[in-house]
């Protein structure tokens, strides 16, 4: 007995847990509560994490650190107070960057852009964004989410063409199991290839498990395409609901120009003459002075190059002009370019992840070389050789 209980007395006091271990334990407990949507208690858990995660400066809890982010931001958002840790992410971005931790960075800055964009504030969405640090990618669903971000700023400041990169580019990316994060490039990327005056393509639509969340915005497609602006009101209307789901509602709004132009495009090829009251007849604009309207729009399209015809105020015409060969204008070049700089773009991204061998930038040994650096081995052998049996 007192040999027990000196032994006992003599035990090594036990040791802390490993912080790794610790952080991971806090994950599970999280992603349980979620599962059982305890978000209340998620919430708590996670910000217990977020507080020994701080205390903790180890590059093998990057990983790990970056779940914990995003699980964080997520129980706040479903339980509606995502505003509460803006300035928590904003500190913990600071502390990643100080560390040098570029893939909590990365995570950190996606789940600030949707922070900001969550309450329409793309202003300093796009001032946060431009000022954050910039390096590469180090996880492709961050790279991808950080691109859907992009491509929604980039449609609220009317840069279409910026926008429609960014927004093709994710859905590329993105992985096929995600089909939801898809679904939404899909639709933004829809709306901004109208607003440019592009027609997406049918198979866009036709995607496998996505025609039915896709159905609203081939609908307007088709009234954008056929320029038929009580079809627009009608489909604006019937799908009311999703469009402000959606938040694309504003964007919506921004089509009805597109669809007036492209009715006016169809009439304008149709007609070589036609009274300013057919095209508001036509247009079907129900504003108190139609034609005074159709004349503006008329007048705005000729201004803008929309429409190649003349507007006769004294007899209130439009006239077309003959249909020239568009094959003698600079149309073609622009198009084929286009496609030539999105296949260098694609072939120098290819390039950039591709990954080499160490040293290979260096120069290859020829053959002449080879040779006279084996011969001058061999002489440099037998000149050994030869030394040794002097000395024997």
């Amino acid at each position: 007995m007192e040999v027990d209980t000196a032994s006992s007395a003599n035990q090594a006091p036990a040791k802390h847990v490993l912080p790794e271990l610790e952080i991971y334990c806090y994950l599970l407990v999280l992603l349980f509560l979620s599962d059982q949507k305890r978000y209340n208690e998620a919430k708590a858990c996670s910000s217990a994490s977020i507080v020994r995660l701080k205390t903790l400066n180890r590059r093998t809890l990057d990983v790990l650190a970056s779940r914990l982010y995003f699980y964080y931001s997520y129980c706040y958002e479903i339980t509606g107070d995502l505003a509460e840790i803006r300035g928590n992410l904003l500190a913990l971005h600071r502390i990643a960057t100080l560390r040098h931790d570029e893939l909590g960075q990365e995570t950190l800055l996606n789940l600030l852009l949707r922070n900001y964009l969550h309450y329409n504030l793309y202003d300093q969405a796009e001032k946060l964004r431009s000022k954050a640090p910039r390096f590469e990618a180090h996880s492709n669903q961050q790279f991808c989410r950080y691109l859907f971000y992009l491509g929604k700023i980039r449609t609220i400041q009317l840069e279409y063409t910026d926008a429609k990169e960014a927004l093709q580019q994710a859905a590329r990316k993105a992985p096929i199991s995600a089909r939801g994060f898809r679904i939404q490039c899909n639709k933004w990327s829809v709306l901004v290839r109208l607003l440019l005056g592009e027609i997406p393509e049918r198979t866009i639509f036709m995607q496998k498990g996505m025609e039915k969340a896709l159905r609203p915005y081939f609908e307007l497609t088709n009234a954008v395409r056929i320029g038929d602006l009580e079809l627009f009101r009608t489909v604006a209307e019937k799908f009311a609901t999703t469009f402000n789901t959606d938040r694309t509602h504003n964007l919506i709004v921004r089509l009805r120009h597109n669809v007036i132009r492209t009715g006016l495009r169809n009439i304008s090829i149709s007609y070589s003459r036609i009274s300013l009251e057919d095209v508001a007849k036509k247009l079907r604009l129900d504003s108190p002075n139609p034609v005074a309207d159709a004349e503006s729009i008329v007048s705005k399209a000729i201004r803008d190059g929309a429409i190649d015809a003349t507007l006769d105020h004294a007899n209130r015409c439009m006239v077309s002009k003959e249909t020239g060969d568009i094959y003698s204008t600079n149309e073609p070049q622009m198009a084929f370019n286009s496609r030539i700089a999105f296949c260098l773009n694609m072939h120098n991204e290819a390039v950039r992840a591709l990954r080499f061998p160490p040293n290979t930038h260096k120069e290859k040994e020829s053959a002449e070389k080879r040779r006279e650096r084996q011969q001058q081995e061999q002489e440099l052998a037998k000149h050994i050789a030869e030394e040794e049996d002097d000395d024997f």
